[in-house]
Protein backbone atom coordinates (compact mmCIF):
# COMPACT_ATOMS: atom_id res chain seq x y z
CA UNK A 1 0.00 0.00 0.00
CA UNK A 2 1.24 3.36 -0.92
CA UNK A 3 2.06 5.92 1.67
CA UNK A 4 -0.36 8.62 1.78
CA UNK A 5 0.47 12.10 1.24
CA UNK A 6 -0.39 12.78 5.15
CA UNK A 7 1.66 9.22 6.30
CA UNK A 8 4.57 11.19 4.07
CA UNK A 9 3.89 14.61 5.73
CA UNK A 10 4.03 12.80 9.22
CA UNK A 11 7.05 11.01 8.71
CA UNK A 12 9.05 13.99 7.42
CA UNK A 13 7.88 16.11 10.56
CA UNK A 14 8.72 13.16 12.63
CA UNK A 15 12.12 12.92 11.26
CA UNK A 16 12.28 16.56 11.79
CA UNK A 17 11.69 16.53 15.64
CA UNK A 18 14.06 14.13 16.10
CA UNK A 19 16.74 15.90 14.57
CA UNK A 20 16.12 18.88 16.81
CA UNK A 21 15.80 16.90 19.84
CA UNK A 22 18.45 14.60 19.69
CA UNK A 23 20.90 14.95 16.84
CA UNK A 24 21.62 19.08 17.00
CA UNK A 25 22.20 19.82 20.58
CA UNK A 26 24.76 16.67 20.27
CA UNK A 27 26.59 18.21 16.65
CA UNK A 28 30.32 19.58 18.24
CA UNK A 29 28.97 18.79 21.36
CA UNK A 30 29.57 15.07 22.11
CA UNK A 31 32.24 14.29 25.34
CA UNK A 32 34.79 11.16 24.33
CA UNK A 33 32.52 8.34 26.00
CA UNK A 34 29.65 9.68 23.88
CA UNK A 35 31.26 7.96 20.93
CA UNK A 36 32.27 4.07 20.38
CA UNK A 37 33.76 2.37 17.38
CA UNK A 38 31.30 -1.08 15.40
CA UNK A 39 33.67 -3.06 13.09
CA UNK A 40 36.25 -0.74 12.98
CA UNK A 41 38.16 2.24 14.13
CA UNK A 42 36.76 4.17 11.78
CA UNK A 43 33.04 2.97 11.81
CA UNK A 44 31.31 5.28 14.60
CA UNK A 45 28.12 4.95 16.82
CA UNK A 46 27.35 8.16 19.07
CA UNK A 47 24.80 8.40 21.67
CA UNK A 48 23.00 10.61 18.92
CA UNK A 49 23.01 7.59 16.73
CA UNK A 50 21.39 5.33 19.25
CA UNK A 51 18.82 8.26 20.94
CA UNK A 52 17.51 9.27 17.54
CA UNK A 53 16.99 5.60 15.73
CA UNK A 54 14.75 4.97 19.18
CA UNK A 55 12.85 8.04 18.71
CA UNK A 56 12.21 7.78 15.15
CA UNK A 57 11.48 4.42 15.66
CA UNK A 58 8.94 5.24 18.16
CA UNK A 59 7.30 7.74 15.68
CA UNK A 60 7.35 5.29 12.84
CA UNK A 61 5.37 2.89 14.63
CA UNK A 62 2.99 5.39 15.47
CA UNK A 63 2.46 6.96 12.14
CA UNK A 64 2.54 3.58 10.75
CA UNK A 65 1.15 0.68 13.36
CA UNK A 66 2.02 -2.41 12.53
CA UNK A 67 4.66 -2.10 9.91
CA UNK A 68 8.24 -3.19 10.52
CA UNK A 69 11.14 -0.76 11.23
CA UNK A 70 14.60 -1.52 10.29
CA UNK A 71 17.31 0.93 11.86
CA UNK A 72 21.52 0.65 11.62
CA UNK A 73 21.88 0.31 14.72
CA UNK A 74 19.37 -2.45 15.44
CA UNK A 75 20.64 -4.37 12.81
CA UNK A 76 24.30 -4.04 14.11
CA UNK A 77 23.09 -5.32 17.53
CA UNK A 78 21.18 -8.01 15.54
CA UNK A 79 22.16 -8.92 12.05
CA UNK A 80 19.26 -11.12 11.62
CA UNK A 81 16.57 -8.06 11.58
CA UNK A 82 18.15 -7.20 7.86
CA UNK A 83 16.38 -10.44 6.60
CA UNK A 84 12.95 -8.31 7.21
CA UNK A 85 13.46 -5.62 4.34
CA UNK A 86 11.38 -7.59 1.68
CA UNK A 87 8.83 -8.62 3.70
CA UNK A 88 5.71 -6.84 3.44
CA UNK A 89 6.30 -3.09 4.38
CA UNK A 90 9.67 -1.87 5.82
CA UNK A 91 10.61 1.37 6.90
CA UNK A 92 14.52 1.45 6.58
CA UNK A 93 16.40 4.29 8.98
CA UNK A 94 19.98 5.55 8.98
CA UNK A 95 19.60 7.88 12.20
CA UNK A 96 23.00 9.71 11.21
CA UNK A 97 25.01 9.28 8.36
CA UNK A 98 27.88 10.21 8.17
CA UNK A 99 28.11 9.52 11.79
CA UNK A 100 32.21 9.84 11.24
CA UNK A 101 31.85 13.28 10.39
CA UNK A 102 29.44 14.16 12.44
CA UNK A 103 31.23 12.92 16.06
CA UNK A 104 34.37 15.22 14.71
CA UNK A 105 32.45 18.27 13.95
CA UNK A 106 31.61 17.97 9.87
CA UNK A 107 28.07 19.29 8.97
CA UNK A 108 28.25 16.52 5.87
CA UNK A 109 26.19 13.95 7.91
CA UNK A 110 22.23 13.63 7.81
CA UNK A 111 19.00 11.31 8.38
CA UNK A 112 18.00 8.86 5.74
CA UNK A 113 14.62 6.99 5.86
CA UNK A 114 13.09 4.50 3.30
CA UNK A 115 9.81 2.74 2.91
CA UNK A 116 10.77 -0.39 1.08
CA UNK A 117 7.29 -2.57 0.15
CA UNK A 118 7.97 -6.42 -0.51
CA UNK A 119 11.37 -5.65 -1.50
CA UNK A 120 10.54 -2.22 -3.75
CA UNK A 121 11.60 1.73 -2.60
CA UNK A 122 8.55 3.09 -2.88
CA UNK A 123 9.54 6.38 -0.72
CA UNK A 124 12.69 7.99 0.48
CA UNK A 125 14.06 11.19 2.72
CA UNK A 126 17.26 12.53 2.70
CA UNK A 127 17.49 14.99 4.90
CA UNK A 128 19.49 17.63 6.54
CA UNK A 129 19.11 18.84 10.21
CA UNK A 130 21.80 21.54 9.37
CA UNK A 131 19.72 23.65 7.27
CA UNK A 132 16.59 21.79 8.01
CA UNK A 133 15.63 21.02 4.06
CA UNK A 134 14.97 17.61 2.27
CA UNK A 135 14.88 15.71 -0.88
CA UNK A 136 11.67 12.93 -0.95
CA UNK A 137 10.23 11.28 -3.44
CA UNK A 138 7.20 8.58 -3.75
CA UNK A 139 7.98 6.03 -6.72
CA UNK A 140 6.42 7.25 -9.73
CA UNK A 141 6.61 11.03 -8.81
CA UNK A 142 9.65 12.49 -9.18
CA UNK A 143 12.12 14.08 -7.04
CA UNK A 144 11.41 16.78 -5.05
CA UNK A 145 13.52 19.20 -2.79
CA UNK A 146 11.87 21.41 -0.18
CA UNK A 147 13.58 24.40 1.52
CA UNK A 148 12.33 26.97 3.74
CA UNK A 149 8.55 26.21 2.83
CA UNK A 150 9.08 26.20 -0.66
CA UNK A 151 9.65 22.74 -3.30
CA UNK A 152 10.96 22.19 -6.77
CA UNK A 153 11.36 19.57 -8.83
CA UNK A 154 14.49 17.75 -9.80
CA UNK A 155 15.66 16.51 -13.30
CA UNK A 156 19.48 15.63 -13.46
CA UNK A 157 21.30 16.87 -16.53
CA UNK A 158 20.61 14.33 -19.29
CA UNK A 159 24.16 15.74 -21.31
CA UNK A 160 26.43 12.98 -21.96
CA UNK A 161 29.40 15.42 -20.92
CA UNK A 162 33.37 14.24 -21.70
CA UNK A 163 35.02 12.44 -18.99
CA UNK A 164 37.34 15.54 -18.15
CA UNK A 165 34.30 17.70 -17.13
CA UNK A 166 32.79 14.72 -14.53
CA UNK A 167 32.83 15.34 -10.35
CA UNK A 168 32.53 12.04 -8.95
CA UNK A 169 33.30 9.68 -6.69
CA UNK A 170 35.45 6.78 -7.76
CA UNK A 171 35.06 4.87 -4.04
CA UNK A 172 38.03 2.46 -4.00
CA UNK A 173 38.29 2.28 -0.56
CA UNK A 174 35.52 0.13 -0.33
CA UNK A 175 37.59 -2.29 -2.66
CA UNK A 176 39.47 -5.40 -1.85
CA UNK A 177 43.28 -4.26 -1.78
CA UNK A 178 44.41 -5.81 -4.79
CA UNK A 179 41.38 -4.10 -6.86
CA UNK A 180 42.22 -0.27 -5.47
CA UNK A 181 44.93 0.77 -7.68
CA UNK A 182 42.81 -0.44 -10.73
CA UNK A 183 39.87 2.22 -9.45
CA UNK A 184 42.56 4.61 -8.53
CA UNK A 185 44.00 4.64 -12.28
CA UNK A 186 40.96 5.70 -13.29
CA UNK A 187 40.74 9.35 -11.17
CA UNK A 188 43.17 11.19 -13.63
CA UNK A 189 40.36 10.60 -16.28
CA UNK A 190 37.72 12.62 -13.92
CA UNK A 191 38.46 16.45 -13.20
CA UNK A 192 37.69 15.65 -9.62
CA UNK A 193 37.30 13.11 -7.32
CA UNK A 194 35.49 14.03 -4.34
CA UNK A 195 34.28 12.05 -1.27
CA UNK A 196 32.20 13.53 1.18
CA UNK A 197 31.80 10.41 3.46
CA UNK A 198 27.65 10.69 3.40
CA UNK A 199 25.92 8.39 1.36
CA UNK A 200 22.73 11.00 1.81
CA UNK A 201 24.94 14.17 0.52
CA UNK A 202 26.55 11.99 -2.22
CA UNK A 203 22.56 11.24 -3.56
CA UNK A 204 21.94 14.97 -2.61
CA UNK A 205 24.52 16.10 -4.69
CA UNK A 206 23.73 13.71 -7.58
CA UNK A 207 20.06 15.00 -7.82
CA UNK A 208 20.91 18.44 -7.12
CA UNK A 209 23.39 18.68 -10.05
CA UNK A 210 25.90 19.10 -8.03
CA UNK A 211 28.39 16.01 -8.82
CA UNK A 212 27.67 13.54 -12.00
CA UNK A 213 28.68 10.22 -10.78
CA UNK A 214 29.32 8.00 -7.67
CA UNK A 215 30.80 4.89 -7.62
CA UNK A 216 29.95 2.48 -4.48
CA UNK A 217 31.46 -0.67 -3.36
CA UNK A 218 28.99 -1.35 -0.04
CA UNK A 219 25.45 -2.17 -0.02
CA UNK A 220 23.77 -1.17 3.30
CA UNK A 221 20.29 -0.73 2.73
CA UNK A 222 19.92 2.43 4.61
CA UNK A 223 22.59 4.22 2.80
CA UNK A 224 21.09 3.65 -0.42
CA UNK A 225 17.60 2.61 -0.64
CA UNK A 226 15.94 6.18 -0.42
CA UNK A 227 19.37 7.51 -2.69
CA UNK A 228 18.71 4.99 -5.37
CA UNK A 229 14.95 6.02 -6.21
CA UNK A 230 15.36 9.89 -5.14
CA UNK A 231 18.34 9.55 -8.47
CA UNK A 232 15.87 7.56 -10.71
CA UNK A 233 12.88 10.02 -10.02
CA UNK A 234 14.99 12.63 -10.89
CA UNK A 235 16.40 10.96 -13.92
CA UNK A 236 19.29 9.50 -13.05
CA UNK A 237 20.66 6.02 -13.26
CA UNK A 238 21.68 3.52 -10.71
CA UNK A 239 22.94 -0.19 -11.48
CA UNK A 240 24.94 -2.69 -9.89
CA UNK A 241 28.57 -2.74 -12.38
CA UNK A 242 27.35 -5.78 -14.08
CA UNK A 243 24.41 -4.09 -15.69
CA UNK A 244 21.65 -5.81 -12.88
CA UNK A 245 19.23 -3.52 -11.50
CA UNK A 246 19.66 -2.19 -7.76
CA UNK A 247 16.96 -3.56 -5.24
CA UNK A 248 17.25 -3.03 -1.47
CA UNK A 249 17.23 -6.57 -0.20
CA UNK A 250 20.94 -6.79 -2.19
CA UNK A 251 24.50 -6.69 0.23
CA UNK A 252 26.88 -7.52 -1.90
CA UNK A 253 27.82 -5.91 -5.38
CA UNK A 254 29.40 -2.12 -6.93
CA UNK A 255 26.94 0.28 -7.35
CA UNK A 256 27.25 2.82 -9.75
CA UNK A 257 25.40 6.11 -9.75
CA UNK A 258 25.26 8.36 -12.64
CA UNK A 259 23.42 11.34 -13.39
CA UNK A 260 21.76 10.15 -16.66
CA UNK A 261 21.70 6.69 -18.63
CA UNK A 262 24.35 7.62 -20.95
CA UNK A 263 26.75 8.41 -18.44
CA UNK A 264 26.39 5.44 -16.92
CA UNK A 265 26.81 3.16 -19.88
CA UNK A 266 30.11 4.99 -20.46
CA UNK A 267 31.34 4.95 -16.88
CA UNK A 268 30.43 1.34 -16.40
CA UNK A 269 32.57 0.14 -19.36
CA UNK A 270 35.91 2.49 -18.16
CA UNK A 271 35.81 0.47 -14.44
CA UNK A 272 34.68 -2.74 -15.58
CA UNK A 273 37.52 -2.33 -18.02
CA UNK A 274 40.03 -1.40 -15.12
CA UNK A 275 38.77 -3.79 -12.84
CA UNK A 276 39.36 -6.80 -15.47
CA UNK A 277 42.76 -5.59 -14.92
CA UNK A 278 43.44 -5.89 -11.11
Amino acid sequence: MPLTDAQSDAIIEAVRETAAAEILPRFRNLAPGDIDAKSAFDDLVTVADRAAEDMLTARIHAILPGDTVVGEEAVSADRSILGKVGQGRVTVIDPIDGTWNFAHGLANYGVIVAVVEDGVTVWGLLYDPNFDDWIVAHRGQGAVYHRRGTARRLATNQDDTAFGELRGNTGGYFYPQHQQPAIAATVPLFRRNTNLGASLHEYRMLALGGSDFCLNGMLNVWDHAAGVLILREAGGCSRLLDGTAYHPTMTEGRLLNARNEALWDRLAQTFNDALAQA
